[in-house]
């Protein structure tokens, strides 16, 4: 770790993303992972995807060339479930795989390029961020009376800044001793520098949470997590390297979005009903004989529970920028 006392944005960069991080040493999504996030499923998420990007497709006229940018891509797994079911639009689409992590770009799909990061200049098409920006660095800032910053010392412990002057817009102006809130400066440059320079959507499906004080009025546990074999971790301080760190994203501290809806309306909106409704028909006409695909099609339907549940997965935001550089 860097020598401290660093800003808590630092530990946590080092802690998932340095040498010995979390991600670099091979902590990952997937059922063999340390959590599972919608295209972990099953393959219906991509499918989805799939159905969406052809609607881009047809809206944009058809061009040769569909070009899509998935940022913070792990494995490939949505990649690989879009190119699985093979859109109209497969001819043309250009899928760009962008992940951070050298071990999980080699596990990335034939069909797509990778690249560890998000081109500059101007961007064509579609930017999908699946559960990125909860798991951007941010900053940490605690209440005792006045709003501060934490930081991290060299032992490990949290140590407090001099009281911000002036306290960031975000914050309210009032909280309980000890109360926390994410300031979100990195998920927030993110979203400006790819929408500003985007001719199409860029569509982020997270763990939003409406404003920065409703967030600051709640247990911190709920909203900053940590993850590890599937279970929730330790204290956000502990082990650092050993587990994922995430926080609900305050959407009051990004640029507003031109559509906002829970994952289950958005899921619907791009035809999950009719592809389940599909992979029931399927099922039932080879029930007596199934084969991998008949098994594949009845599996739909309990994927769409999960992804749509609203107590889990379907309660996810997702919301979409439409840039036009």
């Amino acid at each position: 770790m860097t020598p401290g006392p660093v800003p808590f944005e630092v530990f946590m960069a080092e802690a998932l993303y340095g040498r010995g991080g979390f991600y670099t040493s091979g902590g990952r999504a997937g059922r063999r992972g340390d959590f599972l996030t919608s295209p972990e499923v099953g393959p219906l998420f991509g499918a989805v995807i799939a159905r969406f990007l052809d609607a881009e497709w047809v809206r944009l006229g058809q061009p040769d060339t569909l070009v899509v940018h998935e940022v913070g891509a792990g494995p490939g797994t949505l990649a690989r479930t879009v190119l699985a079911a093979e859109p109209d639009c497969r001819d043309a689409l250009d899928y760009v795989a962008v992940e951070l992590s050298d071990s999980q770009r080699a596990s990335h799909p034939e069909g797509i390029r990778s690249r560890a990061d998000l081109p500059e200049g101007r961007l064509e098409g579609v930017v999908l961020a699946n559960e990125l920006l909860d798991n951007l660095p941010f900053r940490l800032a605690v209440h005792d009376g006045a709003w501060r910053e934490a930081f991290v010392d060299s032992r490990g412990d949290e140590v407090l800044s001099v009281a911000f002057d002036p306290v960031p817009a975000a914050l309210p102006a009032g909280a309980a001793l000890g109360a926390r809130a994410p300031l979100v400066d990195r998920a927030a440059s993110f979203v400006t520098h790819t929408f500003e320079r985007l001719n199409g959507v860029l569509v982020a499906f997270d763990y939003f949470a409406p404003t920065t004080a409703g967030l600051a009025s709640r247990p911190w546990r709920e909203w900053l997590r940590t993850y590890a074999g599937h279970e929730r971790g330790g204290h956000y301080l502990a082990e650092p390297g050993a587990q994922d760190i995430t926080c609900e994203v305050p959407l009051d501290q990004l640029p507003a979005p031109d559509a906002l809806r829970t994952q289950a309306q958005w899921l619907e909106l791009h035809g999950i009903t009719a592809l389940v409704d599909e992979g029931r028909r399927h099922w039932e006409e080879h029930a007596s004989a199934p084969d991998l695909t008949a098994l594949r099609m009845r599996s739909r339907i309990s994927e769409a529970e999960a992804l749509t549940d609203p107590s889990g997965l379907g309660a996810f935001l997702v919301a979409e920028w439409r840039g036009r550089a």
